[in-house]
């Protein structure tokens, strides 16, 4: 199996987090912050943080335009929390000159779960990581409104009155989720990720091949 190498933004939010995920489960890791830094890596990560920040310095970076193409063009990508966002076709409540990357078909409402006073902790299945439920950190919080018919809709929320809003979705080689798992001890989501950059796992339209299952 090759070693993959993924690239994490590195412009603002839980750089070193991912970083370190990414090592564990066997990946090597590098920030990018400039578009020379974003050609050589095989995928990339969309940490967590803060949204319109991170749209205003990938636009001042020069890295808005590389990125959209990169996915478009077929890059694995990972969003959590902000990058989630970030990844989204259609947002709710941004702010008017908020910019994406897009690439996955689904409609995401900013800070739909509160303020960060609201933040909160979770168990959650998600049935591509094992019976095993995993622990997620959810602050200031994106959801999920509606997806296309080329995503899958890889986990829901039972919390309180948002109950059954969508939190992880993934479409093809890209997935995203409204939590933060680099802020725990649980690999299994950077697990999960990585086999889709290394090809070991079938995405539901895509094009991947034989099965895979991260271990915690």
């Amino acid at each position: 199996m090759s070693t993959p190498l993924v690239g994490v933004l590195a412009l603002q939010g839980d750089v070193r987090e991912h970083v370190r995920m990414l090592e564990a489960v066997g990946a090597r890791a590098t920030p990018v912050r400039r578009p020379g830094e974003l050609a050589p890596v095989d995928a990339l990560v969309l940490p967590g943080g803060e949204s319109t920040t991170m749209s205003r310095l990938a636009v001042a970076f020069g890295l808005l335009e590389p990125l959209r193409e990169r996915v478009a063009a077929g890059m694995p990508t990972y969003g959590s929390c902000a990058g989630m966002i970030l990844l989204a076709d259609r947002l709710l409540d941004g702010r008017p000159d908020q910019e994406g990357v897009g690439g996955i078909d689904m409609t995401v409402r900013r800070n739909a779960f509160g303020r960060q006073v609201d933040s909160f902790e979770a168990d959650l299945a998600l049935q591509v990581l094992g019976e095993q439920p995993l622990h997620a950190v959810f602050i200031r919080a994106p959801w999920v409104e509606s997806v296309g018919p080329g995503v899958e809709v890889l986990a829901r929320t039972d919390h309180g009155e948002a109950a059954d809003r969508i939190v992880a979705v993934r479409q093809g080689v890209l997935l995203a989720t409204s939590f933060h798992p680099e802020l725990t001890a649980d690999t299994r989501v950077h697990a999960y990720f990585v086999g889709i950059v290394n090809g070991l796992d079938r995405a539901r339209g895509g094009a991947l091949v034989e099965g895979f299952e991260g271990t915690p």
